[in-house]
């Protein structure tokens, strides 16, 4: 499981991921019984990239072992079989589904894709959810009217963040069925700072896996948290984790 979150505002669009790698591992025992186990496989993965051509970003989510291999290994792949400087952040979506959905039609994972594209004088913004075995590829920065959107749209393990920002749902004082929901208070997006929507990205992943830790449940996110952040003028990491050699026993 992943949590990677989308966070797009006026100033510029951030994309954070956590780098833990779970997996359910199937075995037999000596008397033919057969078991799963979940177990944490690595907490160094990388799950969001940066299309330094394009300037774009792409962060997996879900299933991360196709036939084996980690997705990161099958993206360098698709960037070099597939993309052209001509692609941008309306076609890689596309690409994306398709180049997938040839050899792994059932995955169960997707993609946020997020970029700008001139549009005559203009940079537009475009942010993109994307499913695998659903086929689907869904615009999230947009309203019905067409105009753009301010906000976040997260993937993977969102039970956490999701019940601090979203209204929560509950019984009347009877137990009736009557429904209730609870306000919260709102998060105005259009005001939000580009440093803003650094810190909420990074607030979300590390407060879903700080409560996983004292919940009893598979502690599936975890690990350094990767930060890109893409405006119409750059694209650049605020944080990544970087390979390293042995830190311990050193003087």
């Amino acid at each position: 499981m992943s949590l990677v979150i989308v966070t797009y505002v006026p100033e510029g669009i951030v994309m954070a991921s956590d780098s833990r790698q779970f997996m359910t591992v199937e075995g037999k025992t000596p008397n033919g019984k057969i078991f799963k186990v979940e177990t944490q496989g690595s907490d160094s993965v990388t799950k969001t990239f940066l299309l330094e051509n394009q300037r774009i970003g792409i962060s997996n989510f879900g299933q991360d072992l196709l036939a084996g291999i980690p997705m990161a290994s099958h993206f360098k792949k698709f960037i070099e079989e597939e993309l052209t400087v001509a692609d941008d952040s309306t076609t890689i979506p596309q690409k994306l589904i398709e180049y997938f959905r040839k050899s792994f039609p059932e995955a169960d994972a997707g993609f946020h894709v997020a970029g700008y594209k001139k549009e005559g004088k203009i940079s537009m913004p475009y942010v993109f959810h994307c499913h695998i075995n659903r086929n689907s590829i869904e615009r999230r920065n947009i309203k019905p009217d067409g105009s753009l959107a301010y906000g976040a749209t997260w993937s993977g393990q969102i039970d956490v963040i999701a019940s601090i920002i979203n209204p929560v749902v509950v019984k009347d004082e009877k137990g009736t069925d009557k429904i209730i929901r609870t306000p919260v208070a709102p998060i105005i997006w259009d005001a939000m700072a580009i440093q803003d929507a650094i810190d909420f990205s990074i607030y979300a992943i590390r407060t879903t896996i700080d409560t996983m830790r004292f919940q009893a449940r598979p502690k599936n996110v975890g690990g350094p948290i990767d930060v890109l952040v893409i405006t119409p003028d750059e694209a650049k990491w605020v944080q990544k984790k970087e390979l390293r050699g042995e830190t311990y026993g050193r003087k």
